[in-house]
């Protein structure tokens, strides 16, 4: 691959807990992809019925250093063939969360879709964490927008 074309490093430390032994660790399916798989450690299948929602667990457990985030976000083969989503996405994983990752999926599809042990059922993502500094102040400068929002823009 070309230098100028391999994406920035980050080294997650990872901790695979006792159901998740036999499980893949994270991987990029593509030289450029942002998102990393994560997959299911299921003792058995689980079926998620329409409108049903389950915290799949992945059995691994991270630590990021200070200054960044993990994102959850669906997997949009999953989304697009079956309906399934991730019902807080993208979800925060924190830099000081030591427990383990799961990923809160959804079936927003008409048919009941089963998880198998070892499914890639979301991606992860990093991204740098800035905390604001808040400042009170008695008002705010105009702006074009205004108060507008929530479709003040239009379709």
């Amino acid at each position: 691959m070309n230098d100028d074309l391999k994406p920035a490093r980050l080294t997650v430390r990872v901790k695979r807990l006792p159901h998740g032994t036999d499980l893949d660790l994270p991987r990029y399916e593509t030289a450029l992809a942002a998102g990393c798989d994560v997959r299911a450690a299921l003792d058995a299948p689980m079926t998620l019925r329409p409108g049903e929602r389950f915290m799949v667990p992945t059995g691994l457990a991270i630590a990021l250093p200070p200054g960044w985030e993990a994102q959850m976000r669906p997997r949009s083969g999953l989304a697009a063939k079956h309906g399934i989503a991730c019902v807080n996405a993208p979800g925060t994983i924190d830099a000081d969360y030591r427990g383990e990752i799961k990923v809160i999926l959804i079936n927003h599809g008409a048919e009941p879709f089963t998880i198998d042990r070892g499914d890639r059922i979301g991606q992860m993502v990093f991204a740098p964490v800035f905390q604001a500094a808040f400042e009170e102040v008695d008002a705010l400068d105009e702006t074009g927008r205004g108060q507008g929002g929530f479709g003040s823009t239009g379709i």
